[in-house]
């Protein structure tokens, strides 16, 4: 059964905390017919779909959009969705590596700058070390050409990993999952398991310590946008002053008209 979602401002947030989104995840990569992937979205990626539909209906083709940022949990709970919880990325990425670190479960780490993957699954294994990490790809700053493409999915063949965690920036990392997929929807045909692909971001740089993160009590407060832009204020301050602004006024917009649930997403 499809897991419902909150409609905000036409994107399909799903109705998710994080045990029921390790749960799903799992469930997927014991089914050999799956193959999908997860956009884990918050303020940002939202606004960006509202001038860029086809990465809107990227998110909403998607098989989980997990509720990144604290207003997406919000406004679920104000939609009736009580069990709505934050599935942030770097923290579904470290509990999911953990959890899975005893079974038969495979990852890949695709994205970062020059060495990060590598980097994370040092760290990774550090901290796990039974952990099952099959592969790492450093991509270009480019789409990837047809040589480089053909060379990825070789690679993904040999090492068939259950999940591609992918570390690129939003919306090039959702771009990137959606044309892939699309051109190699029987990848895991033969694998006899599912396979999915996860768009988390700074997870690769928060986890494998090269950023540090806000401390928890300012990430349940929903103000570690503040946080970010204070580390990083010439790269973020833009994003968040004029995202943030134009969702407030929008999400407003959407609770006036909508006192109960709005639309269902298309």
């Amino acid at each position: 059964m499809p897991v419902p979602r909150v409609n905000v401002l036409g994107t399909g947030i799903s109705v998710l905390n994080l045990e029921s989104a390790k749960k799903l995840l799992l469930d997927a990569s014991q089914n050999p017919t799956h193959c999908g992937y997860v956009t884990v979205t918050g303020v940002h990626g939202v606004v960006e779909s509202q001038h860029n539909p086809d990465l809107r209906q990227i998110h909403n083709d998607s098989f989980l959009s997990t509720p990144d940022g604290m207003p997406m949990v919000w406004l679920g709970k104000a939609y009736g969705y009580e069990s709505m919880g934050r599935v942030y990325g770097p923290d579904l990425m470290a509990d999911f590596l953990r959890d899975t670190q005893e079974e038969e479960i495979t990852h890949y780490f695709y994205g970062g700058n020059e060495g990060v993957a590598e980097e994370l699954k040092q760290s990774v294994l550090l901290k796990y070390p039974n952990a099952k990490i099959v592969g790492t790809y450093t991509p270009p700053f480019r789409p990837l050409n047809p040589k480089e493409e053909e060379a990825l999915l070789s690679d993904l063949c040999q090492c068939r990993p259950h999940f591609l965690w992918v570390g690129l920036s939003t919306p090039k990392q959702e771009c990137f999952m959606n044309e892939f997929l699309r051109k190699h929807p029987d990848l895991n045909k033969d694998w006899n398991q599912g396979f999915t692909m996860l768009g988390v971001g700074a997870a690769f740089d928060f986890i494998s310590g090269r950023v540090g993160q806000a401390p928890s009590i300012i990430q349940r407060s929903g103000f570690e946008w503040l946080y970010r832009v204070y580390k990083e204020p010439r790269r973020l301050w833009k994003r968040y002053a004029i995202n943030n602004t134009k969702f407030i006024f929008s999400i407003l917009g959407q609770l006036v008209k909508y006192r109960s649930n709005p639309p269902s997403i298309k």
